[in-house]
């Protein structure tokens, strides 16, 4: 029986690679995203890339707490995935003292509180058949302090907390729990910055960083991998 990965925010950047990532090995593939033009045409390019595997794409817009539940019950009247990658994340720039109101609650709903509900959603199943590895994926930000990180930065910190929570909680029942924690990378976020693209790290590698967590041993877990571009932060 194929086994299954859940990656949301899967139609760019490292959500995408991640999912191509485990296509390559015969993984059934599982994803979400707000537009519904992206995700349409994500599914399309999978099937046919991995026309052995099963993909499921659903719309969700994971900034709000009704669509993640929703989400996660079409995905569990499926089956329980193997494997859950908490990707989807949103960033705007700006200071705590004075960024736009709406920020905090807007990257906490989406970077934070979708992740937060869809490991509730799962790891209960994964606790019963001790099976599962849930993956975040985080980010320098929260590991180190910029000006101008504001909110993102908050809800990063939060994440990799939350994390290393979810890490003690599980480990008793064989469920794995790793962080990731990415530096620059070039994706759509990226873009029309003056930056030369070989600044950046590729999606891919981050890709390749959990595809390798995942493949240790049962006896072994990496619980943080951090990730930055060879010449260092940007």
């Amino acid at each position: 029986m194929s086994k299954s990965i859940l990656v949301t925010g899967g139609t760019k950047g490292i959500g995408k690679a991640i999912l191509e990532r485990f296509g390559k090995e015969g993984f059934d593939l599982i994803t979400c995203a707000r537009n519904e033009k992206d995700l349409k045409s994500l599914h399309a390019e999978l099937s046919e890339k991995f026309s052995d595997c099963s993909v499921t794409s659903i719309r969700a817009d994971l900034s709000k707490k009704e669509e993640v539940l929703s989400f996660a019950e079409q995905v569990k009247a499926k089956g329980i995935p193997d494997v859950l990658v908490n990707n989807t994340g949103v960033f705007l720039p700006g200071a705590i003292h004075d960024e736009p109101e709406g920020n905090f609650e807007l990257m906490m709903n989406t970077n934070l509180y979708s992740a937060y509900y869809l490991i509730r959603a799962f790891s209960k199943d994964m606790i019963e058949r001790k099976a599962g590895y849930i993956f975040s994926i985080g980010s320098i930000a929260g590991l180190t302090a910029y000006p101008n990180g504001g909110s993102y930065a908050i809800s990063k910190w939060a994440m990799l907390g939350m994390t290393k929570c979810l890490r003690e909680e599980l480990k008793p029942y064989n469920v794995k729990v790793t962080s990731i924690l990415p530096g620059a990378t070039y994706t759509a976020s990226w873009a029309g910055v003056d930056i030369p693209e070989e600044r950046f790290m590729k999606a891919e590698d981050v890709a390749e960083s959990v595809w390798a967590a995942y493949n240790l041993s049962p006896q072994s877990v990496v619980e943080e991998i951090t990730i930055r571009p060879q010449l260092g932060d940007l």
